[in-house]
C-alpha cells in the first residue's frame, strides 16, 4: 500500500522513508488503517458516538485511537481560536495526526463538529484513497440545543459566545457521507452500522 504525504514548500524538508511502513503494521495488527471522521453538531453525539465504537472495536482485539475536538484543544491547538482561519488550522493539524496514526496502522476515530465541507475534504486528500470515513451524525439543531451538555448553546443565544455553530456560523453538512447516522436510534445501533461498514470494506480482518 503507497502512502501519500503533501510535501513541505522548504525543498531542504526532505522526507524520510523506513523500512517498517504502513502495511507492514496493518499486517501486524491484522486490521487495515483508517480514519472514521465523526461530524456534526455540538451535542449532537458524535464523541459519545466514536467513544462507544471505540470501545466495541478494542473489545474484539483491534487497535484504536479517539481524537476528541475538546482534548485536542488542551495540548496540540491550545493556541487557536475559534476565528474561521483558526478553526481550519485545527483540522489540519488534526488531518495531519491522523494520517501519522493511520501510517502506525491504527484506526482512528476523529470527532469534530468540523463545520466546512473544504476542510473534511482537505483531511481526505492528505489520506490515501479509501483511508477516509466521514460519518454524519444528523441531530437536528433543536435535539442538540434542548441537550446542551456543556451549556454552550445558551451562552452563544447569550452572545457569549460569537461564531458558534449552528447558532451564528453555518454548518454544511456532507452531501454524501460513508455512514449517515440519525437521531432516531440508539448508541449501540449506530456502533452496529459502524461496525458493519467496517467490515464491509475490509478493515476489520479478525
Amino acid at each position: 500500500m503507497t502512502q501519500s504525504f503533501i510535501s513541505s514548500s522548504d525543498p531542504n524538508v526532505i522526507w524520510h522513508a523506513h523500512s517498517v511502513d504502513q502495511a507492514t503494521r496493518s499486517e501486524q495488527k491484522q486490521q487495515q488503517p483508517v480514519v472514521l471522521w465523526f461530524t456534526g453538531l455540538s451535542g449532537s453525539g458524535k464523541s459519545t458516538i466514536a467513544g462507544a465504537l471505540e470501545a466495541a472495536l478494542v473489545a474484539e482485539g483491534h487497535h484504536t485511537y479517539l481524537l476528541d475536538g475538546d482534548n485536542i484543544r488542551h495540548g496540540l491547538c491550545r493556541d487557536l481560536g475559534f476565528s474561521d482561519q483558526d478553526r481550519a488550522e485545527n483540522i489540519r493539524r488534526i488531518g495531519e495526526v491522523a494520517k501519522l496514526m493511520t501510517d502506525a496502522g491504527l484506526i482512528v476515530l476523529s470527532a469534530f463538529i468540523s463545520p466546512f465541507r473544504a476542510e473534511r475534504e482537505m483531511v481526505r486528500e492528505r489520506l490515501p484513497e479509501g483511508q477516509f470515513i466521514e460519518v454524519f451524525v444528523d441531530t437536528p439543531l433543536a435535539v442538540c440545543e434542548q441537550r446542551d451538555p456543556k451549556g454552550l448553546y445558551k451562552k452563544a443565544r447569550a452572545g457569549e459566545i460569537p461564531a458558534f455553530t449552528g447558532i451564528s456560523s453555518d454548518y454544511e453538512p456532507p452531501h454524501a457521507p460513508a455512514i449517515h447516522l440519525t437521531g432516531d436510534q440508539r448508541v449501540a445501533e449506530h456502533v452496529a452500522v459502524c461496525l458493519d461498514v467496517l467490515r464491509d470494506r475490509g478493515v476489520l480482518r479478525t
